[in-house]
């Protein structure tokens, strides 16, 4: 059975790639040489430039100037972690398919596939003339090592977790891919269209420093902690993308934001706050999407006395989401009550919003009960570049006061989220958006499993772990998705983390341009951009 554009919006898939998006995803990567300010050009990149702007037809230079809260962590697809530096890598690199705006999976590198009836032999038709950023033809073999690559290549250690699956990787001719697993996976399409399955050069060992994908954009060039530079590939093999040059900077301090954008020297920058949003002048258009992401105060289970499933429950009772939307955005955005969000159709359960209402006396009593009749004191480590994320946790410490429970706010920069939080696992608390690499149950909820590697608040509940076993192994979806939905509701009634919102995101674009879309999932596609002036 042949399929060209399979639908995951309501109709999930389930397996896991995560990462965590941040929020994060896929594997952590190595972190930036420090003393180096600057990555050279690439050979791949040689007909590009920084100050290289081509005219358009009534002679505009045809270039955009993006701002992005942080650095990108890696340019390396099979290392990138933040969602922040996914959702740039996306017009870098490809993988067999993608994913579109109306969350269809179309095919990139690969033109077609077919799957057996067990579910456990997928395979792709190589796409027609193809190229790479360097110049050279995808080839099967590229696609082979690509894939093994992720799998991890025999040494039992696979780049993409859920790739541990992939039994072989077979070749018969220079068009056909024939992955075979060990078990039977639904969703296996959805695995292979992220930016961490992404298909590279099997002769290029150092896409740090020399990414080379098949993407509408080129790499350029790099200074760490300013600006990333693409060039649009004239060679790409799908629709072209309509601007020229696109330089990404980094804007780390999120109050220069406005005067940024108003200054000139930035275009666009999304996911702003509402106060943010309303200084700027009428040269902007306002976009209004959701983030589809789960953004919660997260627990170390591990550590008291988080420890304590009556303290994270006090919590939960201790809190008022309407009260943050409201104080942080206007009301926007969507309260949540589990590691799940709206645009999950069939596995969103909205009826858990109703097991903590805010009752600080019933927060109290639960104190007491877990031996903190007095409260405690603890830190809150928030990411020093994500304004919204600032904005709630001030109002969660002030919520907190009225059950005698003091939250101290350490802002920390981005890369030490990411190593001391997410990688080492070092906090009492965090308030970040988890989203998910692909639109599968698996993918928001497989980090909660006691063994996952990416489950960075150390959850640890026997029952949780049946549960998503048995969704794993359902014979149906609707087997599936109920046991999905007892992993949801367990997540809840142990208040493993004090769930919050699915926020709203707002893009400031200067009017000059036009052609954004939203995504289901964290994408900025900028190849849809263009000048319409």
């Amino acid at each position: 059975m042949t399929k060209r554009g399979q639908k995951f919006g309501k109709v999930l898939f389930v397996s896991m790639l995560l990462t965590l998006t941040i929020a994060l995803g896929g594997c952590a990567g190595d972190k930036e040489e420090e003393g180096s300010s600057q990555v050279a050009k690439t050979p791949a990149a040689e007909a590009g430039s920084e100050t290289a702007a081509a005219e358009t037809t009534d002679g505009e230079a045809s270039q955009i100037t993006i701002g992005i809260p942080q650095d990108l962590n890696s340019l390396d697809p099979n290392k990138a972690v933040g969602s922040g530096t996914l959702e740039i890598l996306f017009n870098i690199y490809e993988g067999l398919y993608k994913p579109d705006s109306d969350g269809n999976l179309i095919p990139a590198v690969a033109s077609d596939y077919t799957v057996s009836d067990d579910k456990k032999v997928y395979t792709f038709t190589l796409r027609d003339g193809i190229q790479f950023h360097n110049g050279n033809p995808v080839t099967v073999e590229d696609v082979k090592y690509s894939i093994e690559k992720c799998a991890g290549n025999g040494t039992g250690e696979p780049l993409i977790s859920a790739f541990s699956n992939i039994e072989s990787v077979e070749t018969p001719d220079d068009k056909t891919i024939v992955i075979s697993l060990t078990e039977p996976e639904d969703d296996f399409l959805a695995l292979v269209s992220t930016v961490n399955a992404a298909i590279v050069p099997a002769d290029v060992d150092d896409l740090e420093t020399n990414p080379v994908g098949t993407g509408p954009y080129k790499f350029v060039s790099r200074s760490l902690q300013e600006n990333v530079v693409l060039k649009k590939f004239d060679a790409y093999w799908g629709e072209p993308a309509h601007i020229e040059d696109v330089a990404l900077k980094v804007i780390a301090d999120g109050d220069s934001i406005v005067m940024n954008l108003e200054g000139g020297s930035i275009d666009m920058m999304a996911r702003l706050t509402t106060t943010q949003a309303a200084q700027l002048g009428d040269q902007f258009d306002i976009l209004e999407g959701t983030m589809n992401l789960v953004q919660a105060m997260y627990l170390n289970n591990a550590v008291e006395p988080f420890n304590n499933e009556k303290v994270r429950q006090a919590l939960s009772y201790a809190i008022n989401k309407q009260e943050i939307l409201d104080f942080t955005a206007d009301g926007k955005g969507t309260p949540i009550a589990s590691s799940m969000f709206p645009a999950f159709g069939k596995y969103y359960m909205e009826e858990l919003n109703d097991v903590y209402t805010t009752d600080a006396e019933k927060a109290k009593e639960l104190l007491t009960e877990a031996g903190y009749p007095d409260g405690f004191t603890f830190t809150i480590k928030v990411p020093s570049n994500y304004q919204p994320h600032i904005d709630t946790a001030a109002v969660l410490a002030e919520q907190l006061k009225t059950i005698g429970v003091t939250a101290n706010i350490e802002l920390i920069e981005w890369e030490s989220w990411l190593s001391d939080v997410y990688k080492n696992r070092e906090f009492e608390a965090t308030v970040v958006g988890v989203d998910a690499s692909t639109l599968t149950a698996g993918a928001l909820l497989g980090r909660f499993v006691s063994t996952a590697h990416n489950n960075f608040i150390n959850y640890n509940d026997a029952d949780y772990d049946a549960a998503y076993a048995n969704a794993q192994a359902a014979a149906s979806d609707e087997e599936a998705t109920k046991y999905y939905k007892e992993c949801e509701t367990i997540l809840t009634n142990t208040a493993a983390n004090v769930y919050i919102q699915d926020m709203a995101e707002l893009v400031a674009l200067n009017k000059k341009y036009a052609g954004y879309e939203f995504y289901p999932l964290y994408i900025q596609d900028i190849a849809k951009l263009y000048i319409a002036e």
